[in-house]
């Protein structure tokens, strides 16, 4: 099967964003290394952790990673080598020089070899034959207390598009022109003609194949993606899609309520950890630290309001002038211990939205 999906990939890369499509540093700060080390661990990556892997990275995914990680060695793999260029051009124009890019099959195990830190797997695993043996792979390319990111599709977020896709199949439709000419010819108000104007992918043709045409698709309930889990060495750490709780437990139990009414508050996104330690409660003589994808958003130039969309489910606060000088002060690390009893709940709030890390010393 892994034929067919470097071929529908070949054929229809994915996403079709413009070249010219930038990113602001500030809205990739959930993707930085060192935010994610000190969010689940406590503590800065060492050296050799500073290693990235975008296992799946299709056309645009390196170019973010890159931005929020400079300093970092990123990899890209991914099945397409159409896509590859594609996400090479793009990170060239935007002045990426970090990554490599690997033409290669994840469950190769020769491909994108080495240790890995931090492993960014977004809407791949769930279009392998056997997401299990993905999610293996990945398993053993993470560094030992490494940290890996997944997103795959839910059973009921996907229901329209499964539906489809299975009425496309039994039409016998598996080009996009074909699927163009139906979607055109949906009835105003039919349940198609819903999903077309609720979903964003149909604005492109890479959408619109990915969506509908895909050759392998498996979709989860939520206790058939943690069976999943359990049977790897890993564990999971946060649930970051859209409206979260920031509790597992109190989150896994919302989402299996949401499935008893068969629906879903969207596709699952997940943090899972290989051996981590979390941290435990804050010390005196921790630093706590700016974001740095937040250096030039906080800046003392910069005007109005800022708002930088959530990436770990809970809403972020806005960046007003005052709050920004708030976080101004930890460009520099700031130790706890120095902070005023008033400043504590502030800085907490900042942790927790990714804004603020804190660090061992």
């Amino acid at each position: 099967m892994s034929n067919l999906v470097r071929k529908h990939y070949q054929c229809y890369p994915y996403p079709q964003y413009p070249l010219i499509a930038s990113v602001r540093r500030c809205d990739t700060y959930a993707l930085n290394l060192n935010a994610l080390w000190c969010h689940f661990k406590g503590n800065l990556p060492p050296v050799s952790a500073k290693k990235i892997l975008i296992a799946g990275c299709g056309t645009f995914a390196p170019y973010p990673c890159s931005v929020a990680n400079p300093d970092s060695k990123i990899t890209a793999l991914d099945l397409s080598e159409r896509s590859l260029r594609r996400a090479r051009l793009h990170s060239f124009l935007h002045g990426c020089r970090n990554v490599v890019y690997q033409c290669g099959d994840l469950l190769d195990s020769s491909a994108a070899s080495g240790e890995f830190g931090l492993i960014d797997c977004f809407g791949v695993l769930h279009h392998l034959d056997d997401p299990l043996s993905g999610l293996k792979s990945l398993e053993a390319r993470l560094l030992d207390g490494g940290i890996l990111r997944i997103m795959v599709y839910s059973r009921y977020a996907r229901k329209e598009e499964e539906s489809i896709r299975r009425a496309l199949r039994l039409l016998g439709i598996s080009k996009l022109s074909q699927a163009r000419k139906l979607l055109a010819k949906a009835a105003a108000g039919s349940r198609l003609a819903r999903y077309i104007a609720a979903s964003y992918e149909t604005d492109s043709g890479a959408g619109i194949a990915d969506a509908l045409l895909h050759p392998q698709v498996h979709t989860f309930r939520i206790d058939g993606l943690l069976d999943m889990i359990r049977q790897t060495g890993m564990e999971p750490l946060l649930f970051a899609h859209h409206g979260a709780l920031e509790d597992l437990q109190e989150e896994i139990r919302r989402l299996r309520a949401f499935e008893k009414d068969r629906l879903s508050p969207g596709n699952f996104i997940l943090y899972l950890g290989k051996n981590v330690v979390r941290p435990s409660e804050s010390h005196k003589e921790s630093m706590i630290m700016l974001n740095p994808c937040l250096a030039t958003a906080v800046s003392r130039f910069a005007l109005g309001t800022l708002h930088i969309p959530a990436r770990t489910g809970i809403s972020n606060p806005a960046l007003g002038q005052s709050e920004r000088r708030f976080l101004r002060r930890f460009i520099t690390p700031v130790r706890r211990s120095e902070l005023a009893n008033d400043l504590t709940e502030t800085v907490d709030v900042y942790k927790r939205a990714l804004f603020l890390l804190e660090y061992a010393t």
